[in-house]
């Protein structure tokens, strides 16, 4: 649902005969639909466990492929896509964070940080797969074997998962009355500060991944070595993960945000330097990985460590919902403000900007919070 799209976008429009502006909206569309549903996603999660739940969305995933493998004009690939947004919702790294942080507790961030450490290799198996798909069987065939492995692989590994049974009615009003609610957490500053700097994050990446081959060529970067910084950066997302789960292990989430969120601007910033520098490109290449690798684990342990595990599903839901939106308006909006700007430099330096805003606002998270913010905090602002 997630990477095998751009490689086979490109066939799909030329079958539907139409843009790929209009193809990879369709996408678009999907992800949207996934960020609006997420804290909904969450909050069934947080109740009945994600047994049921993630299995429906891996069954629904692979009536939806199978479907998409018929379609037959744009019309009908938004109508598949929008769906896929909803199988996306309930099957994809922010329902699992969410189902792990149930299942291993106070384990939660190792647990997390591992699940991404493999996640990190999906682009790394699926790009080539779906090329090699595409070129034995075509475009239709390669998403309806995607949809035979969703049923194959994914449903029998979510009907492992564990039953989440109901506490008792003691236990349930105990935990009810001291439990961190979403509509407290919603009301508080720091939330709107977090998710405000996760999300400006997110709108970089989201933006640079469409569009970095494209800035390092404009920058006179070779089509070769463009393409040999832009591969470095897939494994650099790994060695982050790696460096999280090690050095990182024994600081909070907040501090390795704190460093990770920095990174970003401080590597766009490298994309200045003259083409001939390509070991200065080499390093942005490292520090736009590692901190994109680590803002991943970030985005799944921070709701946690903020506000405890009890209604996780929903709170972190809640700060995914616009962090989606921005991944999906990335690509569009650094093509608008190239078309503003009148090129990359333009791009880059706006770019820069906001990640640095990004950055400053978590400042003050990182600063204001040097202990989960509790119960009694929240209360503080209740009206």
């Amino acid at each position: 649902m997630f990477y095998a799209y751009g490689v086979l976008m490109g066939p799909m429009q030329t079958a539907l005969h139409t843009s790929k502006t209009v193809v990879v909206g369709a996408y678009s569309v999907a992800l949207l639909v996934s960020g609006c549903l997420s804290t909904f996603a969450g909050a069934i999660i947080d109740r009945f466990g994600g047994r049921i739940l993630m299995g429906a969305g891996s069954v629904l995933a692979a009536a939806l492929l199978a479907l998409l493998s018929h379609v037959e004009s744009v019309a009908e690939l938004y109508l598949v896509w929008a769906g896929i947004g909803l199988a996306m919702s309930v099957t994809l790294y922010q329902p699992a964070f969410a189902v792990i942080t149930q299942i291993f507790g106070a384990e939660y961030r190792r647990a997390i940080t591992l699940l991404t450490l493999f996640g990190g290799f999906a682009s790394t198996i699926f790009w080539p797969l779906t090329q090699f798909l595409l070129g034995h069987y075509g475009w239709r065939d390669t998403w309806l074997i995607y949809a035979i492995a969703n049923l194959v692989l994914c449903v029998p590994v979510h009907a492992l998962l564990p039953v989440f049974g109901k506490r008792s009615s003691v236990a349930t009003t105990a935990v009810s009355a001291n439990q961190i609610t979403l509509a407290m957490v919603l009301r508080e500053p720091r939330f709107y500060l977090a998710t405000g700097a996760i999300t400006l994050n997110a709108l970089v990446f989201s933006a640079m991944s469409l569009h970095l081959i494209s800035i390092l060529q404009t920058r006179g970067v070779s089509p070769g070595h463009s393409a040999a910084i832009g591969a470095m950066v897939g494994p650099m997302q790994v060695l982050g993960r790696i460096l999280e789960t090690t050095i990182g292990k024994k600081a909070t989430s907040r501090q390795v945000a704190l460093i990770a969120i920095w990174l970003l601007p401080l590597s766009l910033a490298l994309l200045l330097a003259p083409s001939e520098w390509l070991f200065i490109y080499g390093v942005f290449a490292a520090m736009y990985g590692i901190g994109n690798g680590v803002m991943t684990i970030v985005r799944g342990t921070l709701p946690a460590e903020l506000y405890g595990r009890e209604t996780y599903g929903a709170i972190s839901g809640a700060m995914a919902t616009p962090v989606l939106i921005a991944i999906a308006a990335g690509p569009f909006v650094a093509s608008l403000v190239y078309s503003l700007t009148g090129g990359y430099a333009g791009t880059i330096l706006a770019l820069i900007g906001i990640a640095l805003l990004g950055a400053v606002l978590f400042i003050y998270v990182s600063t204001h919070s040097s202990q989960a913010i509790n119960l009694q905090d929240l209360q503080k602002v209740e009206p």
